[in-house]
């Protein structure tokens, strides 16, 4: 070897360790993401580990937290217990803006009004929406099929006094429906087509017309400010998430059915027919149906205050 050459060499040796030294490994992080069973979406790309894939290519490691509904998984988020809210129904932020929570709005799934549904049993007397005034009615409080039960109530020139509510958990609804307890039952896939399935059931009315039912994903303000770039990661799989259930149906249904207690495919398969899955940047001017149910709410007593729609902040993608 010569000895410009080794000099050479022994310099690029010593230029290698003092970057090495100079420049330490990209710190990783974690984001720590807050789901439901319900989250079709965000339970896909857990169980085929997409998106883990796609943040750990960024140093980014994940964390799952599941949570047995909405407005606990929307506390938990703003209280800084998780970064990253899956889907919730839209009635959900309003309840969590009401108690003053800082979120951040950062994807929406177009809307879905057939995806739920005021069922009563085949033999039932009720035939009309009128027809549940003084009636008991199993419904999940804060829910899309809460304000869904609202909207109809107020169309059939009812207020929600007018009947009795039991708030009860969709497993719970499903429960007190079979054994007759309550007289009908509002609820959302998959649970909806598998009642329809399982037991002789009639529709008195679906969101057509009543309630558009979209599902927003949420995160704090102060984690949409520092961490744009997981946001978009995740938006990104999402939307691609959506397209793929579309388009594949029976391969999803196969997917989500052990993990929604079981189902058969069929079942699954007809529920996702109902849902769009579209996802979508959220804006602000598309608030509108937001502040509707935020005021029926409110009139009927079950907010403690006035909530404005629009008082929020909007990530965008």
């Amino acid at each position: 070897m010569s000895k410009p050459f080794k000099n050479a060499v022994l310099t690029g040796l010593v230029v290698a360790l003092a970057l090495s030294f100079a420049l330490p490994a990209q710190a990783r992080e974690t984001v720590r993401i807050g789901y439901q069973k319900s989250s079709t979406l965000i339970t896909l790309l857990k169980t085929q580990g997409t998106l883990e894939k796609t943040l750990a290519q960024n140093n980014i490691d994940v964390t799952w937290h599941e949570f047995s509904s909405g407005l606990p998984l929307l506390e938990a988020l703003n209280v800084g217990n998780v970064d990253v809210s899956a889907d919730v129904a839209d009635t959900v932020p309003i309840f969590a803006q009401a108690a003053q929570a800082k979120l951040t709005y950062f994807a929406e799934e177009a809307p879905s009004p057939s995806a739920q549904a005021i069922v009563v049993r085949k033999d039932s007397p009720l035939q009309q929406l009128a027809d549940l005034k003084g009636k008991k009615i199993a419904v999940t409080k804060a829910a899309g099929s809460h304000y869904l039960l609202i909207a109809a109530l107020n169309k059939a020139g009812l207020k929600f006094s007018d009947i009795e509510p039991a708030y009860l958990s969709p497993a719970d609804g499903r429960a007190a429906f079979e054994n007759n307890k309550v007289d009908a039952w509002v609820t959302w896939e998959p649970f909806l087509t598998g009642v329809q399935r399982q037991l002789p059931t009639r529709t008195l009315a679906d969101g057509v017309g009543l309630a558009s039912y979209k599902r927003y994903y949420l995160t704090s303000n102060a984690y949409a400010k520092e961490h744009p770039e997981v946001l978009k990661l995740v938006y990104e799989q999402l939307h691609k998430a959506g397209d793929w259930v579309k388009h594949n149906p029976r391969d999803a249904a196969q997917v989500l059915g052990p993990l929604w207690g079981n189902l058969d495919v069929e079942t699954v398969e007809a529920a996702n027919a109902h849902r769009s899955y579209q996802v979508q940047a959220v804006k602000a001017d598309q608030l509108g149906e937001q502040q509707k149910i935020a005021d029926a709410f409110f009139a009927e007593g079950l907010l403690p205050k006035a909530v404005d729609a629009k008082d929020v902040e909007i990530w965008k993608p």
